[in-house]
């Protein structure tokens, strides 16, 4: 990979784990809801999950998909049944008090296997592949997932912050409940490259 492809795709890398997203948008609800240290898990998945999915794409899911044309359209129903089932978790997320005792953000292991089903993931790993990895092979899969897994966490952890630090403003109930329905409302919002595509 040259110079001038690792910059490019460095900077893809960063904007894409930093616009708005499924991923940002849960893990500023989780911050919000649960702090940081609570949400690192979901962090450290959905930054080694991303990054195990861009590997077993370019080792051969893709053309599994490209055969199968109708596998996409089940990835699509599935990506929509599960936005909308954690939408509604974040939208009725119990108060910050009762929170700390019976709530819990998403495992590791939950948020690593959400990659899967993620409309933005998706996009984001196809075109990185298609894009940046020209030779095609397991090393160059690897490099794209590598770089990934670096600039993504240092991006996604900023959007954690960011819903702690909201949190000093969310302790009345029903600012919580704002924000939270809020951030539901958005997440269903980015379905829309997948429910009406260009």
């Amino acid at each position: 990979m040259t110079f001038e492809i690792l910059s490019a795709l460095i900077l893809f890398a960063l904007v894409t784990s930093a616009t708005p997203g499924p991923n940002n948008l849960m893990l500023m609800a989780s911050g919000a809801n649960y702090g940081f240290t609570r949400s690192i898990p979901h962090m450290l998945g959905i930054s080694i999950g991303f990054g195990l999915m861009i590997v077993l794409v370019g080792a051969g899911l893709a053309q599994i998909f490209d055969a199968y044309p109708v596998s996409y359209t089940i990835l699509k129903i599935l990506s929509v049944l599960y936005l909308s089932y954690l939408a509604w978790k974040i939208a009725t997320a119990a108060p910050l008090d009762s929170t700390a005792h019976e709530g819990r953000p998403m495992t590791f292991l939950q948020a690593a296997a959400f990659q899967w089903v993620n409309p933005k993931a998706w996009a984001m790993a196809l075109t990185a592949l298609s894009v940046y990895a020209p030779s095609q092979t397991l090393t160059a899969f690897t490099l794209v997932a590598v770089v990934f897994a670096t600039v993504n966490l240092p991006a996604i952890t900023a959007w954690t912050v960011l819903g702690q630090q909201l949190a000093r403003v969310l302790t009345n109930p029903r600012r919580l409940a704002f924000f939270n329905w809020t951030m539901a409302a958005l997440l269903i919002a980015s379905l829309y490259p997948v429910l009406w595509p260009a």
